[in-house]
């Protein structure tokens, strides 16, 4: 089984994917053209991540409009939203959505990014998540490790 993990965002979204003990098989930014997934790319990504015949399930992180966030950007954010969920369910059956405060409390960190890339850097050391804006990818990882769990 695979567990692939979601955090959506247009500009600092991500993709992960472990195996059913929990190794790392990739952990990627979501492709963006311009101003919008591109969702041939994200598409492309989850098949690369699976291995045909094999299962594996999609778990996304269920967000909604940030308080006081213009109506220009809520409105890109929920339409990248729209576009990964859209994909995510074409291609698999197993999509599932959890809250930040569910996943996290359960993988032990906070809304501070900076613990999600500590907590992802110790769980998944073999994973390229050297910089600060990594963030997405660590999210991804702990997001994917929930699932399994």
């Amino acid at each position: 089984m695979i567990w692939i993990g979601i955090d959506p965002g247009l500009r600092s979204g991500a993709i992960a994917a472990i195996d059913h003990n929990g190794l790392l098989i990739d952990a990627l930014d979501i492709p963006v053209l311009q101003d919008r997934i591109d969702v041939r790319a994200l598409k492309a990504m989850i098949l690369a991540m699976t291995i045909p015949g094999d299962d594996y399930a999609i778990c996304l992180e269920q967000v909604w409009a940030m308080p006081k966030q213009g109506a220009a950007s809520t409105g890109r954010f929920m339409r990248a939203f729209g576009a990964i969920g859209a994909v995510a369910e074409l291609c698999s059956e197993r999509v599932f959505y959890v809250a930040p405060q569910v996943w996290k409390k359960a993988m032990s960190v906070t809304a501070d990014k900076n613990e999600s890339l500590a907590a992802a850097r110790i769980a998944f050391p073999q994973a390229k998540l050297l910089l600060k804006k990594d963030h997405g990818k660590a999210e991804a990882l702990l997001i994917a490790e929930y699932a399994r769990r």
